[in-house]
């Protein structure tokens, strides 16, 4: 099924909700898979049951560096990068976007699970 329909936590469909109340023309969204690393929505994938949150640094780092030769295709110097994924999809990726000259934002770092679903929520504008 598409990537995006396969994910089904509430915090993934709350993200997803925001990020399509917040897109604008010409905007794009991915997903961080800790098994296919950077995913269009509509990529048909099968379930799978992987996190980077039991990797260890070695791993988490491969991936990382996966997923910034995938980025490096779709980004491009001044783009504004917004993660609403958890800190082990972000650490590695983060300093490598500035390093690119992208402005960088996660609005739910240091949010707990709960205040994450809540911020989703409230972020209506």
């Amino acid at each position: 099924m598409p990537a995006e329909e396969l994910y089904s936590s509430v915090l993934f469909r709350k993200a997803r909700e925001y990020v399509r109340r917040k897109m604008k023309t010409g905007d794009e969204w991915f997903i961080l898979s800790a098994k296919h690393g950077l995913l269009s929505p509509g990529v048909r994938i099968g379930p799978y049951n992987e996190t980077l949150n039991t990797e260890h640094k070695p791993a988490r780092l491969e991936w990382a560096s996966r997923v910034m030769s995938e980025l490096r295709n779709v980004i491009h110097p001044g783009d504004t990068i917004v993660f609403l994924a958890g800190k082990r999809y972000r650490e590695f990726l983060e300093p490598k976007l500035v390093e690119l000259g992208c402005q960088v934002l996660a609005p739910m770092r240091n949010k707990g699970i709960g205040k994450q679903l809540q911020w989703l929520g409230d972020s209506q504008s």
